[in-house]
């Protein structure tokens, strides 16, 4: 399985038709309170992982329903319900999708596909029991739950060894050591212009508005783009920062997302003065 999973990640011939996917998703989900609906930027958590439970949940209950006497009217109700609620949960799918890098797309798409498979059969199990064909029905589901396990599958090594649409900034948070940390003399920090320090070598944004100033991990948690590097925005009435690589906007006031493809908050750090030095520890 690791030398196949590897060869996805490689396999540019995917590229093809990936990017062309990737472009009509883009054009489709335009307005951007869209896209951060579908990411889960109003739960400040990625949306797609967690609506999969639902028909993940109703199909694995209809196999199981499907081995016991007198349960064909619940199973075709759940066969039923994993159908339907599939389809939105494949929306906000393409919609993370189509922000990955390159590799995660390779990988991302055959988990699509695979799941794209496993919905047919699962469409053509609802249609056949409810025209009778019980057996048929749950022969139909079992393919189904083979072909949408298998896209599990490839969802998990996308999230746990890919890293997608897990945060990117979180393991810094394991190199800085306890304590309070000196970051710089609160009167050399300029208002309201990012300027970006060291905590044990992992880089920080500093942003001051008068006697306030936030220290903010740097690497964005969608992919590392140098949050240090990007544009102050108001938005909402908040100072925001904007990152340069997909443009995930984060609170500078708080570090929630206000705008995706991230759907995580970036990590804020506690501050103190003492004698006129800015200093930070972890949380």
């Amino acid at each position: 399985m690791r030398a196949l999973l590897t060869k996805i990640e490689q396999a540019s011939g995917l590229d093809r038709f990936g990017d062309r996917l990737q472009k009509a998703v883009q054009a489709t989900l335009r307005p951007q309170r869209v896209r951060d609906l579908l990411h889960g930027v109003w739960l400040g958590h990625p949306l797609h992982p967690a609506m999969v439970q639902v028909p993940v949940g109703a199909w694995v209950s209809t196999a199981v329903l499907d081995l016991m006497p007198g349960q064909r009217r619940a199973a075709t109700t759940l066969c039923a319900l994993g159908t339907v609620s599939a389809v939105p949960a494949a929306v906000a799918g393409l919609n993370d999708w189509a922000a990955l890098s390159r590799d995660q797309r390779r990988v991302g798409l055959v988990h699509a596909a695979s799941n794209s498979v496993g919905l047919a059969f699962y469409a053509g199990s609802v249609a056949a029991r409810l025209n009778g064909r019980h057996n048929l029905g749950r022969t139909l589901g079992w393919l189904g739950l083979t072909a949408a396990g298998a896209g599990a599958y490839l969802g998990g090594h996308l999230a746990y060894k890919q890293g997608a649409q897990v945060s990117q900034s979180t393991s810094d948070l394991h190199l800085i050591s306890d304590g309070w940390h000196s970051v710089a003399d609160l009167a050399a920090l300029p208002e309201r212009k990012l300027i970006t320090r060291e905590i044990d070598e992992v880089s920080v944004i500093l942003y001051r508005h008068g006697d306030d100033v936030t220290v903010m991990l740097e690497r964005c948690p969608h992919q590392s783009g140098p949050l240090g590097e990007g544009e102050v925005q108001r938005i909402d009435g908040h100072d925001c920062v904007v990152c340069p690589w997909h443009g995930s906007a984060f609170r500078l006031n708080g570090g929630e997302v206000v705008h995706g493809p991230a759907a995580n908050d970036q990590q804020i750090l506690p501050t103190r003065v003492v004698d006129g030095v800015l200093e930070a520890r972890l949380p």
